[in-house]
């Protein structure tokens, strides 16, 4: 199928619809700007999906097969931008659902629109605790939104697992001013502690977005004895950390969120980058055939060598085939019905990370996970080497690579299915 989406006219004509008789899902995010490698990366994965469903014919929903109608918003990270877009996307009656978000405090600002009205969405590939904790603090009972990325909590579990293992005693914890990077700090801080406090923070340093020089934040971090920097932000803020390091002959190691896989990492770091360590839920190898399809597919169809973002590109291609199996299973495009299903999924779906086994269930304030697909079992540790993400070691290649075709996580599902 991949073969058959190469064509630029092909997938442009399978995305291009119009018109009511279709399932009509919009595609947000930071299409420019900083966040833009993660955006533009999920939304394109999304499309290679989309147009794969679309060529086979569209989703069968009841008695006909209805092919997917693309509805495309940039937010450029800004938050006012995404509470516009929001607003703009609940008042659509014939919606299906949303697909997108990458920054937190977009979230924060936007989707109170689409749970006030019930617009199914799944946060994907990224934002922040915060995204859904949101709905926790506040009681709400029912619950439109959904989350496609691993979890703060997962990562900062990892990222503090790795400096402990690594045997480093005294680490700084450095972190952008925006919501994510805030509540990635405040979930690092939590791990430390609950890790029975291994690790000694001898220094907390806070960037701005736009930042360029970071020689101040460094040199306290050195001279308190840093060992090695945990890391949480977004952006080419992350490169300058990086050669700030070089420039004052620090060596501590960069070990953070996911986002520092992100290509204007990797690109304006270069060589300084090697060896900085972060969680990942899809690298770029073909470790099974359905990965080497998608990443051939989608390096063709864009005209790239490398993706932007891996991770965000294949948590677009797998949510799409989520939203596409609720829609069949509701038999309905409503969007509270595709709701419901997708709390309640009956097959597995199999997508490029892994094959989702009831991903979701009920929502349950109490328990913001039950509206979290990714679990441990999903996240590996991945390592800059030479301007690619490559796996941290082969144990968990062969883990995510079992885990794609493995109907997955079968033990949390049927906790999951008690709370029902």
């Amino acid at each position: 199928m991949f073969k058959q989406l190469v064509h630029g006219s092909l997938l442009l004509s399978a995305l291009g619809l119009q018109g009511g008789d279709t399932v009509k899902i919009a595609l947000t995010g930071p299409f420019s700007g900083g966040s833009a490698p993660m955006g533009t990366s999920a939304r394109d994965g999304a499309k290679l999906a989309i147009a794969e469903i679309n060529a086979a014919g569209g989703i069968q929903v009841g008695a006909k097969k209805l092919k997917i109608e693309v509805i495309e918003r940039d937010d450029e990270a800004k938050n006012e931008r995404g509470a516009l877009i929001a607003q703009e996307l609940a008042a659509m009656s014939d919606l299906s659902g949303v697909i997108g978000t990458v920054n937190t405090g977009v979230c924060i600002a936007g989707d109170k629109h689409l749970q006030e009205t019930g617009i199914t969405k799944i946060i994907c590939p990224a934002a922040g605790s915060a995204s859904m904790t949101q709905w926790s603090k506040a009681g709400v009972k029912d619950n439109s939104i959904f989350r496609f990325a691993a979890h703060d909590g997962i990562q900062a579990a990892m990222v503090v697992e790795e400096a402990i293992n690594r045997k480093f005693t005294k680490v700084a914890v450095v972190f952008d001013s925006t919501n994510y990077g805030v509540s990635g700090r405040d979930d690092m801080l939590d791990q430390i502690k609950k890790q029975g406090n291994k690790l000694t923070v001898v220094a907390q340093e806070k960037f701005n977005i736009g930042d360029k020089d970071m020689t101040a934040q460094l040199l306290r971090a050195k001279s308190a004895g840093a060992e090695a920097i945990l890391i949480w932000g977004i952006g080419p803020e992350l490169a300058a950390i990086s050669n700030g390091e070089a420039k004052i002959g620090m060596k501590a190691p960069l070990i953070g969120g996911w986002t520092l896989s992100m290509s204007n990492y990797i690109d304006n770091a270069g060589k300084n980058g090697n060896g900085t360590l972060m969680p990942q839920t899809f690298i770029e190898e073909p470790i099974t055939p359905k990965a080497k399809a998608f990443i051939d597919g989608y390096h063709k169809t864009f005209k790239v060598g490398r993706i932007p973002s891996p991770v965000a590109a294949a948590q677009g291609y797998d949510a799409v085939y989520l939203m596409a199996a609720a829609v069949k299973q509701a038999g309905s495009t409503d969007t509270h019905k595709v709701k419901e299903a997708l709390e309640d999924l009956k097959e597995p779906v199999k997508g490029v990370i892994a094959t989702w086994n009831h991903p979701y269930a009920k929502w349950d304030p109490a328990d913001v996970t039950t509206h979290e697909a990714f679990r441990r079992e999903q996240t590996v540790m991945g390592m800059v080497k030479d301007g690619h993400v490559v796996f941290g070691n082969d144990a968990d290649r062969e883990r995510l690579r079992k885990s794609a075709t493995t109907a997955t996580p079968a033990k949390l599902n049927k906790a999951k299915a008690k709370t029902k």
